[in-house]
């Protein structure tokens, strides 16, 4: 995506990266936060069936 030419091209193209650099990094936390969540969930069940039997 290229910013429109123009006056404001040089403030708008910053504004662009940031408004991508801080949608990239919401889309890696959340990753992280789901495989997390998902590993915890995981050994929780674990912990579960060991304790049953």
């Amino acid at each position: 995506m290229a910013p429109p030419p123009g006056p404001y091209s040089g403030t708008s193209t910053l504004a662009l990266v940031a408004r991508v650099s801080a949608f990239s990094f919401g889309l890696v936390y959340g990753n992280i936060k789901l495989k997390y969540l998902k590993s915890k969930a995981k050994s929780l069940k674990k912990a579960e069936a060991k304790g049953h039997h």
